[in-house]
């Protein structure tokens, strides 16, 4: 059986931390389990990092916790290292990181509350979903 594999946008992270209500926080939890495995790079984990140090923006969250979890993160999550870099693809740099590791690592899908950043993602075999729509389509299976 093939692994699900995906790659989490940043603010699914950040939502998923901040409130232990929602589809984020359900992803969240579900990390490490057998439905789906994270793909990372990283830059992609530097920038994980550097979002969730930022002060005030998880509350409670001190930078040795971003690191922390982190640190987690990348240890139940298969590491890509990106070669051939699709930019500009998107309008954002960022999402080019994130979708450079979903075409890297051969991901099915990208997990973001931004979906419309991701315009165009689709010609390249990725399916933009919120987390939501994701668990759905988990569940279904």
């Amino acid at each position: 059986m093939n692994t699900l594999r995906i790659v989490i946008d940043t603010n699914v992270l950040v939502a998923g931390l901040r409130s232990r209500h929602g589809a984020s926080f359900e992803l969240l939890n579900r990390l490490g389990g057998p439905d789906f495995l994270p793909v990372v790079s990283p830059p992609l984990c530097l920038e994980y990092e550097d979002v969730l140090s930022r002060p005030g923006l998880v509350p409670g969250f001190s930078p040795q916790d971003a690191a922390d979890f982190v640190d987690y993160f990348m240890s139940v999550s298969e590491e890509r290292r990106v070669y051939f870099l699709w930019r500009p693809w998107l309008r954002d740099p960022k999402d080019d990181l994130v979708l450079e590791v979903a075409v890297a690592a051969g991901a099915r899908h990208i997990v973001t509350h931004n979906t419309r950043d991701f315009a165009g993602a689709d010609r390249l075999g990725i399916s933009i979903v919120t987390p939501n729509l994701f668990l759905t389509q988990l569940r279904k299976t």
